[in-house]
């Protein structure tokens, strides 16, 4: 089958499918007599493989371990339960990270809570005072979240166009 047959069948565009060949994840297919990829049921596999492996938010890293795996038929199963652990780990931490985000997203959402011309919004006033420097309610002063984690910049370093880390 071509390309597009092979993103049709799975719904990956083109140039995805050409993005992980290059990656090595999907095995190179032959080529026709006038240069078009022709691809097998193998790679119509190995890109399922892939897509599914993507769709639970794994890296390319642990895909091509996983590939290892899959084509070592000998190898411990035990380094695979790691990787999927490490998995849930950042998942956990993505959870966490989002929590965060909803909180912070709440304390701005409650700045407004009826219907004013934009000049008067409680929520565009907060961020336009936040680019502008002032201590927010989304976020903690000098550039910490409510878990005391430093962010890359503050809003001052930010309006004026530099990251900043840390205060003195």
């Amino acid at each position: 089958m071509l390309i597009g047959e092979l993103s049709r069948q799975t719904g990956c565009e083109v140039e995805t499918i050409r993005y992980y060949e290059r990656e090595g994840l999907l095995s190179e297919p032959q080529r026709s007599a006038s240069g078009y990829r022709r691809y097998t049921a193998e790679q119509l596999g190995e890109l399922n493989f892939i897509l599914h492996c993507r769709s639970l938010g794994m890296s390319l890293a642990d895909i091509r371990n996983l590939a290892a795996f899959k084509a070592d038929h000998q190898h411990d199963c035990e380094d695979i339960n790691q990787l999927i652990d490490q998995q849930i780990a950042k998942v956990h931490q993505q959870v966490e990270a989002l929590r965060l985000l909803e909180q912070q997203l709440l304390a701005l959402r409650d700045k407004c809570h009826d219907s004013h011309p934009a000049a008067d919004c409680g929520i565009l006033q907060t961020l336009v005072e936040a680019a502008e420097g002032s201590p927010c309610v989304c976020h903690t002063p000098f550039g910490q979240d409510n878990h005391g984690h430093s962010h890359d910049f503050d809003h001052a370093g930010k309006k004026n166009g530099r990251p900043h880390k840390g205060r003195p």
